[in-house]
């Protein structure tokens, strides 16, 4: 029972943070207005066969409201139209431009050496790196340029809204890119202490002032990292450069993973690089997973089907279930996640493990993580 008083008390306080993120969190504004001259925006774009991808982020890009900005796509050595695609874009708008990725050097990972690449290119003062399945709404580079300035930050990141139409993206894609982060960081504070410090840092939308983005060594700094957008806040940070992280989920939405496959992947390679940092780190956040966010739901049904305990326990048991799952509806309110998603939460954590499992064996064993086509090692 003093076990069940605890594990309740513990996720009354994380909720109590989620609730203060969630208020904390700021959304899109109405239109602001811009300095003039308007700064031109360079809107960077890594694309690696993404050919069904590329044309609708291009095309919503270009339907923004913000007279000064460029759109370079660097093809990182693509095996499907990705090139073709972009190249025909271009012949129709003289705001676009297609690079062609070099070869991937020794010590780089691919995505980090592609954006490299592009910020060599760019010319404007203000530096967009976004993700080829990302769509914009046609005020965003608006909206986020008068914030940065407004806010005197650095770097602005944030949620958008992710797209999720399989039942394994609904079960697992809302507890990893929402509930997690705002269950377990306190933003609210990270936000608002008058230090610099990191905050969250999501590689589908970062917008860098480019002065300060060259002064702490642009993805160079990070080029060995294959989650290289939380390791780039992280430098922000200890730069002593000011980041903000917004609710961008009216502004921007994403698709990342069509298939199976690909979102197991995608997930092996965040949980990878936590195993490389420390190993029993790992296995030590898998266990409190499971103890907070998955063991309750199992005393609930242990308690219900196969035992008798007493009603006081059976409370306790609720209670934490309930806390969880309205955690997870306030979260899914907010971005817009389907309903199904809370309910399939047992099953999204259980899956989350899984893979975490999977990490940790593809790092003691030395075989390394696939990610796009490529093979990473330790």
């Amino acid at each position: 029972m003093l076990y069940q008083q605890v594990v309740a008390i513990l996720l009354a306080v994380l909720l109590l943070n989620l609730l203060l993120n969630l208020r904390s969190l700021r959304k899109a504004k109405p239109a602001v207005d811009l300095p003039d001259p308007a700064p031109l925006i360079s809107v960077l774009i890594p694309a690696r066969n993404e050919e069904a991808n590329i044309e609708s982020c291009l095309e919503s890009l270009r339907r923004q409201d913000y007279p000064h900005f460029e759109i370079l796509v660097l093809d990182d050595t693509s095996t499907d139209s990705t090139a073709e695609i972009v190249a025909g874009v271009a012949a129709e708008d003289s705001r676009v431009r297609l690079l062609r990725g070099d070869p991937l050097p020794d010590g780089w990972a691919g995505k980090p050496f592609a954006c490299h690449q592009l910020a060599q290119e760019a010319r404007g003062s203000w530096l967009l790196f976004t993700d080829a399945d990302t769509v914009h709404a046609p005020s965003v580079l608006r909206y986020v340029l008068c914030t940065a300035i407004g806010s005197h930050v650095a770097l602005i990141s944030g949620f958008p809204h992710q797209r999720t139409t399989s039942i394994w993206q609904k079960m697992a894609l809302p507890i990893l890119f929402y509930f997690m982060l705002l269950w377990w960081m306190p933003l609210w504070w990270l936000q608002r202490s008058e230090r610099a410090l990191p905050s969250v840092a999501i590689g589908q939308f970062m917008f860098f002032s480019a002065r300060e983005y060259r002064s702490i060594g642009g993805h160079e700094a990070v080029k060995s990292r294959i989650v290289e957008d939380v390791w780039l806040g992280r430098e922000t940070a200890r730069h002593n450069y000011r980041q903000l992280t917004l609710d961008l989920s009216q502004l921007v939405s994403c698709q990342m993973y069509r298939e199976f496959g690909p979102m197991w992947d995608g997930i092996a390679r965040w949980l990878y690089t936590v195993a490389s940092l420390s190993v029993f780190g790992l296995i030590v956040l898998m266990a409190v997973v499971v103890l907070l966010l998955l063991a309750p739901f199992l005393w609930l049904a242990h308690g219900l089907l196969l035992a008798q305990p007493a009603f006081s326990w059976q409370m306790v048991v609720g209670i934490q279930v309930a806390i969880l799952l309205f955690g997870r509806f306030l979260v899914g309110r907010r971005f817009s996640q389907p309903k199904s998603s809370v309910i399939l939460h047992p099953i999204g954590i259980g899956f989350l493990l899984a893979v975490g499992l999977f990490a940790i064996y593809q790092y003691l064993t030395r075989a390394g993580i696939r990610w796009k086509g490529r093979v990473y090692t330790p």
